[in-house]
Formats: structure tokens, sequence, C-alpha cells
């Protein structure tokens, strides 16, 4: 069990049976009387905000959460389907769920994925993946008025700023934590 005492930014508790981060958090003294401990906190289902006022002595349950290996495996409708890679039980999660992770999954991908209980709850991608560059205009040699990037549609649908160089066709390596280009994938 939390105390409040134990409240900090990043925590992750449960609170009427849902789990819930803390993404702000204050202390505050009035001149007599019990401390307030201020918390701003979201549902890591739902993605709701909820601001709370706590006093010292109250007490939350940590929250319940695993993170099991998976692989991708395809998407229907807005649900997106994995395989844990020990059971090999299927799961789905909702588009909301997966957030802009959706942008950088391709098909057999291992990621880790948030469990609550028996409930998928977010993704977590590796730092990089490759991508296959499906749509980009040509580079016209000795073109040096324009910027020194050009936008492109990766295989996911995925679109991003690249070097004049690369070309349709071309596996690159992206960012997963920025969505920007990193590499050639070489070889």
């Amino acid at each position: 069990m939390y105390t409040v005492a134990d409240l900090k930014k990043g925590l992750k508790i449960t609170l009427d049976g849902d789990p819930y981060l803390v993404t702000a958090f204050e202390f505050s003294k009035p001149g007599k009387g019990q401390a307030l401990y201020r918390t701003k906190m979201r549902n890591m289902i739902t993605g709701t905000t909820l601001d709370r006022t706590y006093r010292s002595g109250e007490t939350f349950e940590p929250a319940r959460l695993e993170e099991r290996q998976m692989q991708y495996l395809y998407k229907e409708d807005n649900h997106y389907t994995f395989m844990d890679n020990q059971t090999f039980e299927q799961v789905q999660m909702s588009e909301d769920a997966v957030g802009d992770a959706k942008n950088f999954m391709i098909d057999n991908i291992q990621v880790d994925v948030l469990m609550f209980g028996e409930k998928a709850i977010g993704v977590s991608l590796p730092n990089f993946v490759n991508l296959r560059v499906v749509q980009t205009d040509p580079w016209v040699k000795g073109d040096t008025s324009g910027s020194d990037s050009k936008p492109a549609t990766v295989e996911t649908g995925y679109v991003l700023r690249v070097p004049p160089f690369i070309e349709e066709g071309e596996m690159i390596v992206v960012d997963t934590r920025t969505g920007d280009y990193s590499t050639r994938v070489k070889g």
C-alpha cells in the first residue's frame, strides 16, 4: 500500500478499480490543519484526467500492471491483435489504446504490451524500427534550391521527412519515440 507521502509524478495506483498514472503533484501545508496533497491523475484505460486532493494519512493500492512480450499479428476494423509469446493467447486492443504506436507497427513486430489484469491497455515499441518507403518524390540531381528534406510515406501509412537521396522501395530506420528518420537500412 502507498500513503499520500509516496505520491510522486509517474506513480501508478489503483483507484475505483482502474489504474491511474499520477501526472502532477503538489504538497501544501496551510497555516493550521492537516497537510494537503493535490494530484492530477490520468486513467490509463480511458485517458480521462482527474483532479483530487488528499489529506495526510490516506492510502492507495499500487496498480497491478504487467508488461508482456507479444507479437503484433494484424489489424481488424479498429482493433489490433497481439499474441503472447509464452502462452500463444491472443489479445485485442482498441486503436485508442494503441495510440501513436500504430504508425510504426508492421506485422510480426515484437512489442511489450502493458496489461492490467487480463486487459491490454498500452504498447511499448522498440526504440527503432525498419520501415519501407512506399511513396516519395524523386530527387532531381543538382536541385539545390529546395530544402534538405522531403516527405515520404512508409508502409504503415505514416508520413515523415527524409533526406532527398531516399527513394521509393528503400528500407529506412525510424525512431519510434520521435517519429523521425534515423538512417538507411544497410545491406
